[in-house]
């Protein structure tokens, strides 16, 4: 039976352990509030453009970026993971879904690593990796996803790539973070659905529907506007599932850390009845000690 020393000094450690985590989920949710302004904010815009995509398609433009191929035979795949653990099952989560789809695949894998857990999840699993960043600065978000538009547009151009999937955890909510697979290339006439969204957001569905019934006049022509649009789209897009997935690990980091912090609390009320308890026997054992002592005399 551990000592009222050992108990003493495990109810201070898991104390020292309950403010780092209580600190940890303060910095979080302070980190969170920015990183979901930052992630809706941006939606209306990659909405936006995703309607006049629509738009587009539906008068017949066309762009090399919009054309499929006939056969699958290299799938480039971004894989968007936090540096950092600490966040419950945010990582392990969309690897566990990763690891399930690439059996489910027939093509040659190039895998794009952005984030430390996806770069030691590859390299657990003896994935050929083409390009990685780790240790990733929140504040050049956008200037990320503009250099991976550029090489992935090149790529599918000059068939190096016969189409790009983005994985990532999507922003559902702050209790919610959703594995998602979402093809970015080639685009398709419909664009991209935000995977985010909740079945009650489709009501407005109708509207779009409108606008793509009304008549608009092009100037100076489709396929010149898709021409100067579609960098701009997949920029938005990337940039858009940047914002998503640090926004979620943020929620997720706050979700673990509160529930840790809540666990420690725990124990150190179990530990604290276990230390009276012991003291409590110690101190009864003396006294009979002592009774029994004088009785002898």
């Amino acid at each position: 039976m551990p000592s009222l020393k050992d108990i003493r000094k495990r109810i201070g450690s898991v104390k020292s352990t309950q403010q780092i985590t209580r600190a940890m989920k303060l910095v979080a949710a302070a980190k969170l509030k920015r990183a979901t302004d930052r992630a809706l904010a941006a939606r209306p815009y990659a909405e936006a453009l995703d309607d006049i995509l629509k738009r587009l398609a539906a008068e017949d433009a066309s762009h090399p970026l919009m054309e499929g191929r006939d056969a699958i035979n290299t799938t480039a795949v971004v894989l968007v993971t936090s540096d950092k653990g600490l966040c419950g099952s945010f990582n392990g989560g969309l690897v566990r879904k990763t690891k399930a789809w690439i059996g489910s695949q027939t093509s040659e894998l190039q895998w794009h690593i952005y984030g430390r857990k996806g770069r030691d999840f590859t390299k657990r699993e003896g994935l050929p990796v083409t390009r990685e960043a780790i240790n990733r600065d929140p504040t050049a978000a956008l200037d990320e996803a503009r250099a991976l538009a550029a090489m992935m547009t090149r790529a599918y151009i000059n068939h190096e790539v016969d189409e790009v999937i983005l994985v990532y955890n999507s922003f559902v909510s702050v209790m919610t973070q959703r594995p998602s697979f979402i093809r970015l290339l080639p685009i398709s006439s419909e664009g991209i659905e935000d995977p985010s969204k909740d079945m009650a957001e489709e009501a407005g569905a109708g509207d779009a529907e409108s606008l793509l019934s009304t008549s608009f006049v092009f100037e100076p022509d489709e396929d010149e506007i898709l021409a100067r649009l579609l960098p701009l789209y997949l920029e938005t897009r990337i940039y858009q599932v940047f914002l998503e997935s640090v926004a979620g690990e943020f929620a997720a980091r706050m979700r673990a850390m509160d529930s840790a912090t809540r666990n420690a609390g725990d124990l150190i009320s179990s530990l604290t009845l276990k230390y009276n308890r012991a003291r409590q026997a110690a101190i009864t054992k003396e006294l009979v000690e002592i009774v029994s002592g004088a009785e002898a005399l």
